[in-house]
């Protein structure tokens, strides 16, 4: 029996390459709101970052989820996803 190959994606924050499972993903849906996915489920376009507030927070200083998503994300958004992350 072959094993399965692990789907991998690609931090945002810290720039590596991990298991999908592993990772969180930032969602942007059809009417352009901007959240955190925790199941991985929700219909959009995604990115993905480590579940470290300091990956976040590069990704964040990096413009790296506005560069993603194509669009400008407002402050109050990013602080509301970093409480979040930092509840987990």
């Amino acid at each position: 029996m072959q094993a399965r190959k692990l789907p991998l994606r690609k931090c945002t924050g810290c720039g590596e390459m991990k298991p999908k499972k592993e990772l969180i993903r930032v969602v942007r849906n059809s009417e352009g709101v901007v959240s955190l996915d925790l199941t991985g489920k929700k219909p959009g376009r995604g990115a993905y970052v480590c579940h470290s507030v300091d990956c976040f927070k590069k990704a964040r200083k990096a413009r790296r989820f506005e560069n993603a998503f194509s669009c400008q994300i407002p402050d109050s958004v990013y602080d509301m996803m970093q409480k979040e992350l930092s509840d987990d």
